[in-house]
């Protein structure tokens, strides 16, 4: 609002100054007709200017102008050329430059063309009516108003190229925003999945110890009933360290390879149970939820193995191939087990819990029986 104000203070204090610059000369050369003609015309060009800045003082920003705007600029543009040729009135050209740069910034190329086409009939006209035959103003005049419409376009491009950034760059802040969210609710979901799946782990080892003494305890060993609830204890205390470091490995790198190396270290303790880890490849960088992925793979096996496989030695195989990250899982498993599709040996589903956490990134997971062992491969890609 001030911008304007002050534009159109402006715009009064010329045409005051070149009225009486213009008006003031003619009057001093005693040319009566011309003098008449001038003040005229200066009048309805002083009462389209009074429409036009009442019209844009009511008219919201942004809002394309309406019939009545156009006309009063291409009033003022064809007044204004027609005047600009009578004797001393070159400097009323600059209304009609003003029209039609504001024609060519404010509303659409079509009705700008118009006012500028008006501004230039009526230099035309006016150069027949007051018989001005000087050339440089015949060609500078419309070549004003066509340069003034060039500028106004101009500056109609720049603030539309303005206007699409600051969108552009408030949309780009709204989705950077729901992006943001997008991800403290993805870190939400992992950390949720990862407390999950080694809260079932700790448990699963926690039943497994509870039935072991209630069977040395119906046996009248508490010795060794103590011995089995001491390691119950230790489960319970590693599930708590291992959910702190599940949450830890979210937010940081962490080495598969240095991880399963520290997981058949603690499943050897714990269940008594051998795992041969083997690690062909060279080792590389895999990004967070892969490895939370395969690590929690190999803990579900692993803890299936101890169920059903107790005291027979794991082989825990990873591959790093150039497309893609192997794990294979597999364990000896009772005769008169028939498990099928991706059910665990007991029958649970661990394992279909772990099929869709591959499936988030891309993975994939078959579990089955071959001969007397059951082996459990993901792959993750690479």
């Amino acid at each position: 609002m001030q911008q304007k104000m002050a534009a159109w203070a402006g715009r009064a204090f010329g045409f005051v100054w070149i009225g009486l610059l213009t008006i003031g000369t003619t009057l001093h050369a005693h040319e009566n007709r011309t003098l008449i003609v001038q003040i005229t015309g200066y009048a309805v060009i002083g009462a389209a200017m009074l429409g036009w800045a009442l019209i844009e003082s009511r008219t919201p920003p942004n809002t394309p102008a309406g019939r009545t705007m156009i006309f009063l600029l291409g009033l003022v543009s064809g007044v204004s050329g027609f005047l600009c040729t009578s004797h001393n009135g070159a400097l009323l050209v600059l209304f009609a430059a003003i029209a039609t740069l504001i024609a060519g910034g404010d509303i659409a190329l079509e009705p700008a063309l118009a006012v500028a086409g008006v501004g230039i009939l009526g230099v035309m006209v006016g150069a027949l009516v007051f018989g001005s035959t000087d050339a440089a103003a015949l060609i500078g005049f419309p070549a004003t108003m066509l340069s003034a419409l060039f500028i106004g376009r101009h500056r109609r491009a720049y603030r539309v190229q303005a206007e699409q950034a600051t969108a552009l760059l408030e949309r780009t802040r709204e989705l950077q925003e729901l992006q943001r969210h997008a991800d403290v609710l993805d870190e939400r979901t992992r950390i949720a999945r990862e407390i999950h799946d080694v809260l079932a782990h700790s448990l699963g080892g926690l039943s497994l110890q509870i039935q072991a003494a209630r069977a040395v305890l119906e046996d009248g060993n508490v010795d060794k009933a103590l011995q089995v609830l001491d390691s119950a204890q230790r489960i319970a205390s590693d599930g708590l360290v291992e959910t702190k470091r599940a949450v830890h490995a979210l937010r940081s790198d962490i080495t598969l390879d240095q991880e399963l190396s520290t997981l058949t270290t603690t499943h050897n303790s714990q269940y008594g149970s051998e795992v041969d880890l083997v690690i062909d490849g060279e080792p590389r960088d895999l990004p967070p939820a892969a490895t939370m992925a395969l690590l929690r793979i190999a803990q579900e096996a692993l803890v299936n193995a101890a169920k059903h496989a107790a005291h027979e030695t794991i082989n825990l195989n990873l591959a790093y191939d150039p497309d893609e990250i192997r794990l294979s899982v597999t364990n000896a498993i009772p005769a008169d087990a028939a498990p099928t599709g991706l059910q665990t040996v007991n029958g649970g589903y661990g394992l279909t819990g772990m099929q869709e956490r591959l499936l988030l990134i891309g993975g994939t997971l078959d579990a089955g029986r071959h001969g007397n062992t059951w082996t459990v491969t993901a792959k993750a890609p690479a």
